[in-house]
């Protein structure tokens, strides 16, 4: 039997792969609307799982709330060089936002050595020294996503928006657990073990081409 190639010019790739996912959740009576589908549909895009229409969680009004404050010049940080480099800074910045990610910084490193934890939670203590409007990437380090929670829970720190995407096994699934418990932090959380660098970067984009 012969593979037949879809003829799809490079410029148009992007917008073929998102007729498809679109025709590919309708056939499984999926229906997606409002501002959180364009979140979804690139989850699916960046990762090829259609897991993601289903295991995405967003509090009530978490992508209108996070485009507010990316229109006011909101910043991201998140905890990984992977996740920093795939975030559209260029574009982030026509709103006067930028992207942080502390986790090679030395004094990172030096206060977690001190304190016997992971950098990635010494990074979120770094960001509460930010005066800025703040979103939160987290796709790779539960330590992070729990030091974070815990900042929001001794009120130094409150974020216009948590994304909780960290991907693996150990305490993954617990550190999501605790940040859909926020009440007035506005979150997106993928569910179970599923996520990642790129995925944190996708949702950030996602928002992003919002604007």
């Amino acid at each position: 039997m012969k593979t037949k190639i879809e003829e799809v010019l490079p410029a148009q790739i992007e917008k073929r792969s998102f007729e498809i996912i679109t025709q590919e959740l309708e056939e499984l009576g999926i229906a997606l609307h409002g501002s959180q589908a364009p979140v979804i549909k690139r989850c699916i895009h960046t990762s090829a799982d259609f897991d993601y229409a289903k295991n995405l969680v967003f509090s009530e009004g978490a992508v209108k709330k996070a485009l507010r404050a990316l229109r006011d010049g909101a910043s991201i940080v998140t905890d990984t060089q992977m996740a920093y480099s795939g975030i559209n800074k260029k574009r982030l910045a026509e709103y006067g936002g930028e992207v942080y990610c502390f986790m090679a910084d030395e004094d990172v490193a030096e206060r977690a050595k001190l304190e016997n934890t992971t950098r990635a939670a010494a990074s979120m203590e770094k960001a509460c020294s930010l005066d800025r409007k703040l979103i939160f990437a987290i796709g790779n380090a539960p330590t992070a996503l729990i030091r974070l929670y815990e900042l929001i829970q001794e009120g130094r720190i409150e974020p216009k928006l948590v994304i909780g995407v960290p991907v693996g096994f150990v305490n993954v699934v617990q550190s999501k657990e605790m940040v859909l418990t926020l009440k007035h932090v506005p979150y997106i959380v993928a569910q179970g073990r599923k996520g990642g660098s790129n995925i944190a970067a996708c949702i950030c984009n996602a928002l992003i081409y919002q604007l």
